[in-house]
């Protein structure tokens, strides 16, 4: 060892020397020609001694195997599994009850009796109408029902002594019977004077104020039933099945850094032609969530048992696209590293499938497999087996 030592340290001082005397005994080159050859020597000279030190190095790990410092890595066991992929869709938080609060007669708002933001109850009065106009014609009506009672007793003492006729007593009757029914529709109207809320929630929205007048039917306020909440998305058309009613997908709320296994509880039957979306929706009741906070849906859409999956980081690719991982394998003087070619399938979240190349057992180089080559001897440091 010694020895060899001693005449790899000459080599190295004869070439400096040859390069050293050389340079004082010829003349400094000038012209291009003289440049290049002298570049030529010195690289060929360059060449030898480079050749010379790789003989040297080769006998001398022969002969002192001790002396070779070989690239050390970490391995873990390939291991067979069950994989799953997933698609995250966007959604957002909806209402399940928004319900507009509005009055069956028009009429100006003599008193409004909520605000937005205000919880209400089912019942709850909150707002009270000016119906002087009908109040009026009650008075109307019931001016002409007096003349109609009076005309109708006349008309039946007449008929009971069989004087007149018995058209004339009809009509009497007739014109009381429908000044009642009257009086009675219009009293009922005048009963509408104050507004009731259909529904418990919270007051999302002020549509008339106090002193405006409200429109039959056109809604007064929005009242927002906050206990029953759903999470809303478009999922693409090619996810159609795995959104199916009862399915599981995983739902968050970012905001409220909140998520929850849910069930799918509705799924639109037809497709949007504009987006070629599918909406489906999923209850999220009790959940203290708000209306019209983003959300994400996370389906499954594909899944495989037992299959090879590993780090997508471990699979290398060639220049001419192949793809490859490095394993440990058997060398003459001990472990190598051993190029595989795989065949890559689905991935999600840094796991790929191996379709083809893997088995499962092998031991695949995980540190360091990116600083050693195929056929290259190793050092195995530790082995690690994979965590799923």
């Amino acid at each position: 060892m010694k020895k060899i030592f001693i005449l790899l340290t000459m080599a190295v001082f004869t070439l400096f020397a040859a390069c050293g005397s050389g340079a004082e005994e010829a003349t400094e080159p000038v012209t291009l020609e003289e440049k290049r050859a002298a570049l030529n020597e010195k690289q060929a000279t360059y060449r030898n001694l480079a050749q010379e030190i790789e003989t040297l190095q080769a006998e001398i790990e022969e002969l002192d195997p001790a002396a070779v410092k070989l690239p050390t890595v970490t391995t873990q066991k390939v291991q067979r599994s069950d994989f799953s992929h997933y698609t995250d869709v966007q959604g957002s938080v909806e209402a399940e009850d928004l319900v507009s609060i509005s009055s069956e007669i028009g009429g100006r708002i003599l008193d409004l009796r909520i605000r937005e933001g205000q919880s209400v109850r089912r019942g709850q009065l909150v707002a009270k109408l000016d119906l002087e106009s009908v109040e009026k014609q009650i008075a109307e009506l019931e001016t002409q029902l007096q003349l109609a009672n009076d005309l109708y007793e006349r008309q039946k003492r007449l008929w009971d002594q069989e004087i007149g006729s018995e058209v004339q007593y009809l009509q009497a009757e007739n014109n009381k019977e429908r000044l009642e029914k009257a009086i009675e529709t219009v009293k009922l109207q005048l009963s509408k004077s104050e507004v009731y809320s259909p529904v418990s929630g919270v007051v999302e929205m002020l549509i008339v104020k106090a002193g405006e007048i409200a429109a039959p039917g056109a809604p007064i306020a929005q009242v927002l039933n906050t206990s029953k909440v759903k999470i809303v998305a478009n999922v693409p058309e090619t996810l159609i099945r795995s959104v199916g009613k009862g399915s599981k997908v995983t739902a968050q709320v970012p905001a409220m850094d909140w998520e929850r296994e849910v069930r799918i509880t509705e799924v639109a039957r037809t497709i949007d032609k504009t987006n070629r979306t599918l909406k489906i929706e999923a209850n999220v009741t009790g959940t203290g969530l708000k209306p019209n906070l983003l959300a994400t849906m996370r389906i499954k859409d594909r899944a495989q048992n037992n299959v090879v999956n590993i780090p997508l980081e471990l699979v290398q690719q060639e220049v001419g696209g192949k793809s490859y991982v490095l394993i440990q394998g058997k060398g003459d003087k001990g472990p190598v590293a051993k190029k595989v070619y795989v065949q890559t399938g689905d991935s999600y979240e840094g796991e790929v499938v191996i379709e083809s190349g893997l088995q499962g057992g092998e031991n695949i180089i995980v540190k360091g497999s990116r600083s050693v080559d195929d056929g290259q001897a190793i050092e195995v440091q530790e082995e690690q087996m994979a965590t799923k």
